[in-house]
């Protein structure tokens, strides 16, 4: 060694423990006891664990990130125009001009017929409740988009489960003028 090494390898040992340096030492005075061979299998041995660290730590999760990139662009995407559009109808919605309660209750009560047995409606001065059983999904959204634009009643609570059959349980609508 060179004695410029020397006295940095000495600098170094000032700041670090006792016990480390003594290590350190143990250290060294075993890897000059090694054969020629040894040491060029702990060598090999050091630069493969040094690899697999290496791959583990930063190439894997990197490599992961771009293989996953694009899918999750295009989740986002997606669900960015699906709030794009509810936006949309949302300002649609706003903007229409309010409808009596009567032409509300007419509404309402024209959409809950196309649903027949699988719907009853009961008025009660603002509001309207709807008991809904075995509806399909279909069908219930279809309602409810209905409701929304014709009527447009707002839900204010909604006690649905769904089985086999479809939806069921109840749904009560705000019919106020400009809600």
């Amino acid at each position: 060694m060179n004695p410029t090494n020397t006295s940095g390898i000495a600098r170094l040992t000032q700041y670090l423990p006792a016990s480390w340096v003594a290590q350190g030492v143990r250290w060294m005075a075993r890897w000059r006891g090694l054969a020629p061979r040894e040491r060029s299998i702990v060598r090999a041995a050091g630069i493969f664990v040094a690899i697999v660290l290496l791959w583990v730590v930063a190439v894997a999760p990197a490599w992961r990130t771009l293989n996953q990139a694009p899918a999750q662009i295009d989740q986002l995407d997606a669900q960015l125009q699906t709030m794009q559009r509810l936006a949309a109808e949302a300002a649609e919605l706003r903007n229409m001009a309010p409808i009596s309660a009567m032409q509300s209750s007419t509404a309402l009560l024209a959409a809950t017929d196309r649903l027949g047995s699988k719907a009853q409606l009961i008025l009660q001065d603002d509001r309207a409740t709807v008991t809904f059983n075995a509806t399909p999904g279909g069908d219930l959204q279809s309602w409810l988009a209905e409701v929304r634009s014709a009527a447009r009643a707002r839900v204010t609570e909604a006690q649905l489960s769904r089985d086999a059959r479809g939806y069921a349980g109840t749904v009560v609508l705000s019919l106020k003028a400009g809600s």
